[in-house]
């Protein structure tokens, strides 16, 4: 860990900067993970946050998906790797749309 010189002043640097630091630059196997675990997160959050608009419990959604309550309550903590089918299913359930944006990096010679 880098020791602080209290002579210096602190100097601020952004989120981005931070992250690149501690977790890894953007194209490292560390960075790919780290911004994968983000894009679940804010994906549960999103169902968490659409459910209870809707005021519906775990229950009642499990029940409009066609999965049992402890499923729901592991999509929502992030916990359970969920197919694309009952992703669907549950966006379908709680009146939202889903779009995916699939980016490559891949140059293909055809």
């Amino acid at each position: 860990m880098e020791k602080l010189d209290k002579k210096q002043p602190i100097q601020l640097i952004s989120n981005e900067q931070m992250i690149d630091r501690f977790i890894g630059e953007v194209g490292t196997r560390e960075r790919e993970d780290f911004d994968a675990s983000i894009s679940i997160d804010k994906l549960a959050m999103s169902i968490r946050q659409l459910r209870k608009e809707k005021n519906l419990t775990q229950s009642q959604l499990g029940e409009l998906v066609g999965v049992k309550k402890a499923q729901i309550s592991r999509i929502e903590s992030s916990t359970l790797n969920i197919g694309l089918f009952t992703l669907h299913k549950v966006f379908q359930a709680l009146g939202a749309k889903i779009t995916f944006n699939v980016e490559n990096d891949i140059t293909l010679n055809v």
